[in-house]
């Protein structure tokens, strides 16, 4: 898959078609979207026709994901690595361990204890430089690598790569990781698991990537591209070292320089629709015409998501339009209105958000991602009151939200593990529940305070440490002690005896210098063998890609009959660098019943 532009931009759904004509989003809905044809209509609509929109000579560039790669060394393998092939990736591998210095390189591949891998990862939009990326990890074929788990991934440097004349080039280097490895529990007949892993935020951006607009050939001049910057300065603004200034910057005839606004940090392509929804001259009184034909369209549910982007990009004199869409019954108008209002930092929208996350599923994920840039109390209250609720996707959806909106919330601030991952203890209502991720950020999240590990209990946490629990006169009042030890080669045995407490083993294990990877193994390990009781998820994300269903109050759309949501994807609840990744649609997981969601 090699992802475009276009592709970050929401696909043309039956009733776009009503709204643009069948018109491309990217290429912008300039017609108008009142259906019916009175005169008062045909009126209004001839004032859209008017304006000039940023989408009518401008696209937008540098929306797609950039791929690299690198060929790397695994180490601290339980004798399961194996001496490579000669190979261009053995080849690659040699020549970086010497220009590092590397002693006897050869001698280094041939242990089983280490292991040539090819490492991958995408730079997203506007990636800065010090951002953090997932990096993928998999054993190449022709090898006898039998496993990766428990692996450290040395330092690597990822570069694009490009074919050219039948052979594959280096570009620059566009990032360097390394990290423990995170690989997933094998499954039965499961050959190939074992060969696959991830460093979760192990990748640091080295250089930063430009985002911008490019006016179309036929349009391209110096005064349309100033025209556009001093419309979207007008709009948009953002500060750096105090002071303020504006997100575009004109560099050329066609190319105009773009700052991402932090208030769109989490749903970038929503930000590049609403960027070239703005008009580039609009006088007072068109403004006021074309305010009119929004709010018509803005109370039809066909026409609703449109009329609410473009409000959004209006700005503070869209408000009172969109707040006449939070009165309506419609849940669609609502929903569409109470998005724009958040980020146009209104806090009228705070309620209605918080109810649509909580009852609308496929609303669900652009709801928290709103609240998330609605950085207010009413907002925050919201989702902490989301928190308690049975769904998994939702709970864990409103911590992240709650995160993206303020990581150092007292509420729902963590303790850094070793610079290795976050623990987050949350004392919440609801369902206890333990939330590990596979992405995005490495992160440990229990719901729901003091819970307890049924005993008897040996399972291990990574290839040092063992978690042992018995029923004795030693640790705990009650007799029931947890053991937690941790054995390696040539150092002295170390161990921590604590309680049955959930919080206290997962510490311990990190006292003993565990990682990431050592404490979801754990999990995974005590959840199989039935001493972790409470709900065990593993990425319980807001599905983005349900179908809504007008005939439904909730829940996914049956056979045809439902369609997406209308506005953009939000990144905040994608797997960082995959552009395609949207889960199946499908039913609700938090519509099974209890026994089977544990």
């Amino acid at each position: 898959m090699k992802p475009v532009d276009a592709q970050l931009l929401p696909s043309l759904d039956r009733r776009d078609f009503l709204v643009c004509g069948g018109l491309a989003v990217v290429a912008g809905c300039a017609g108008p979207a009142v259906r019916s044809q009175s005169p008062e209509d045909a009126e209004m609509a001839s004032i859209e026709k008017q304006v000039r929109l940023v989408e009518s000579v401008a696209g937008p560039f540098g929306m797609h994901f950039v791929k690299a790669e690198s060929t790397a060394l695994v180490v601290g393998l339980a004798d399961t690595g194996s001496d490579p092939p000669p190979s261009p990736q053995r080849a690659e591998l040699m020549a970086d361990m010497q220009a590092r210095g590397v002693i006897n390189p050869n001698s280094v591949l041939a242990s089983p204890s280490t292991a040539l891998v090819v490492v991958g990862t995408f730079l997203p939009p506007a990636a800065q430089r010090g951002d953090t990326l997932d990096l993928e990890v998999i054993v190449p074929p022709h090898n006898d690598t039998t496993s990766i788990a428990g692996g450290w991934l040395m330092e690597t440097r990822l570069k694009e790569k490009a074919l050219l004349g039948g052979q594959i080039h280096d570009g620059h280097v566009l990032a360097i990781g390394e990290g423990p490895l995170l690989v997933d529990p094998p499954g039965p007949n499961d050959k190939t698991s074992q060969l696959r892993g991830r460093v979760l935020g192990g990748g640091k951006v080295l250089h930063n990537r430009s985002l911008g607009l490019m006016i179309n050939s036929d349009d391209k001049s110096v005064f349309l591209s100033k025209q556009i910057g001093d419309a979207l300065n007008r709009r948009f603004h953002s500060y750096a070292h105090g002071v303020q200034q504006g997100v575009a910057t004109p560099k050329t005839d066609q190319y105009i320089e773009l700052l991402l606004h932090p208030r769109y940090k989490y749903n970038m392509p929503r930000y590049m629709r609403v960027v070239r929804s703005i008009a580039i001259h609009e006088s007072p009184q068109e403004q006021a015409g074309r305010l009119r034909l929004l709010e018509k369209q803005l109370l039809d549910p066909v026409t609703s998501s449109t009329a609410a982007l473009r409000l959004e990009a209006v700005g503070k004199d869209g408000i009172p339009v969109l707040r006449t869409g939070l009165k309506m019954s419609d849940p669609e108008v609502r929903f569409y209105s109470a998005e724009a209002l958040a980020y146009l930092d209104d806090t009228s929208s705070a309620k209605v958000l918080g109810e649509t996350a909580r009852n609308q599923a496929a609303f669900r994920a652009h709801a928290l991602t709103a609240m998330s840039a609605l950085n207010d109390v009413e907002s925050a209250d919201e989702l902490r009151a989301l928190l308690d609720v049975p769904s998994a996707e939702t709970r864990y959806g409103a911590f992240r939200a709650l995160w993206a909106m303020n990581p150092h919330d007292p509420g729902i601030q963590g303790d850094d593990c070793n610079g290795r991952f976050f623990y987050h203890a949350l004392h919440t209502g609801g369902p206890p529940m333990v939330h590990v991720t596979r992405s995005f950020r490495a992160e440990v999240v229990t719901f729901g305070p003091d819970q307890l590990l049924q005993l008897p209990l040996s399972v291990d946490a990574g290839k040092s440490i063992v978690v042992n629990g018995t029923n004795g006169a030693e640790g705990a009042a009650d007799g029931a002690h947890i053991t937690v030890s941790r054995f390696e080669v040539g150092k002295p045995d170390q161990k921590r005896v604590v309680s049955t407490r959930l919080d206290d083993v997962i510490r311990a294990i990190v006292e003993l210098e565990g990682n990431y990877p050592d404490v979801v193994q754990f999990l995974q390990q005590a959840k199989a063998c039935g001493a972790l009781t409470c709900r065990f998820e593993v990425d319980a994300l807001p599905n983005p890609s349900r179908l809504y269903d007008r005939t439904k109050t909730d829940g996914p759309a049956a056979g045809g009959d439902g369609y997406q949501v209308a506005t953009p994807l939000p990144n905040l609840f994608a797997p960082p660098g995959q552009a395609s990744h949207i889960p199946d649609v499908g039913s609700d997981p938090d519509t099974k019943s209890s026994a089977a969601a544990k």
